[in-house]
């Protein structure tokens, strides 16, 4: 559902969080240093969206922090071997400049030298888990070489997300993320590593049905919202949160990355017909308990 030259959608941006949503716990930013965000945004003009907010690393966690967001778990992925170190050493100074109000997730590009090496020394100076993107890393998931790393998270007690749903697809990618990528593939992860903790981002678009079963059956499986909840991308049906596991979604806006306001994801959630504790496990407390964040009740 990816393709070039998708839509900008000028909807107006509030000017902070809504009302009902305090403290509000984003767990799917991305930030990136200045030559590789410009090359993401190129891609993504090239091949996606038109990306609204073209800011930099500080000015992406201020805007969202100032704004009202209570918290902010930052993301990144290596796209090539060799850079992973570079980048979770950029990730845990952008985190040191925001106190306690940034977590930061490592990367590793899978298969690479030393991946194991890479990911124990990120934990060591505490990045709080790992992201992985199947579709720009083109990894198996099921590989064998994978099994070091998520033996590294289990011993160290770190998530790991993985964007290991099928959409969005581009033929720019040296992939294809439907060979790559299927629910199946993830259950064997989840039942080989039942104390691993895993979220697959987009609610495990497009197969967003096998995913909300999965997280009925499993403890160790968690979901993000991130931009299916938007009215962007052109779903079968409309997602329905109240058909969802409560404890096992998460707010996520892929901030700056998006073609639309930064609060249009809150909005809709807002709008959801949902009980209220069910919306500050959504807004806040899922992401607390999979990222173990010591937060001050609200």
């Amino acid at each position: 559902m990816l393709r070039p030259n998708m839509p900008a959608v000028n909807d107006r941006e509030g000017a902070r969080i809504p009302y009902n949503l305090p403290a509000v716990i984003d767990a799917h930013v991305h930030i990136f240093p200045g030559n590789i965000s410009a090359a993401i945004q190129k891609w993504f003009d090239k091949n996606a969206w038109p990306i609204r907010y073209q800011l930099t690393s500080s000015r992406i966690l201020a805007f969202l922090l100032s704004r009202g967001i209570g918290h902010v778990i930052a993301l990144q992925y290596a796209h090539k071997p060799g850079i992973a170190a570079g980048l979770n050493r950029y990730m845990a100074e952008k985190c040191a400049e925001f106190d306690n109000r940034v977590t930061g997730l490592a990367t590793v590009f899978p298969g690479e030298d030393k991946a194991e090496e890479i990911l124990q020394q990120a934990f060591d100076v505490g990045l709080g888990g790992v992201k992985l993107h199947a579709h720009v890393q083109c990894f198996d998931m099921n590989a064998e070489h994978m099994q070091p790393l998520y033996a590294c998270c289990r011993r160290n007690n770190k998530p790991i997300v993985m964007h290991v749903g099928r959409e969005p697809k581009s033929t720019a990618y040296n992939c294809d993320p439907y060979e790559l990528c299927c629910a199946e593939k993830v259950e064997r992860i989840v039942r080989a590593f039942p104390d691993l903790k895993i979220c697959v981002p987009h609610l495990g678009f497009d197969e967003t049905s096998a995913y909300r079963t999965m997280i009925e059956k499993y403890d160790n499986l968690w979901l993000d919202t991130t931009m299916v909840i938007t009215d962007y991308f052109p779903l079968q049906e409309k997602i329905d949160l109240r058909r969802y596991r409560p404890d096992r979604v998460m707010y996520g806006s892929d901030f700056p990355n998006i073609p639309y306001a930064w609060d249009r994801e809150l909005r809709e959630l807002q709008a959801a017909e949902i009980p209220h504790d069910t919306l500050m496990r959504i807004a806040r407390e899922n992401a607390a308990e999979f990222y173990c964040l010591n937060l001050p009740a609200v």
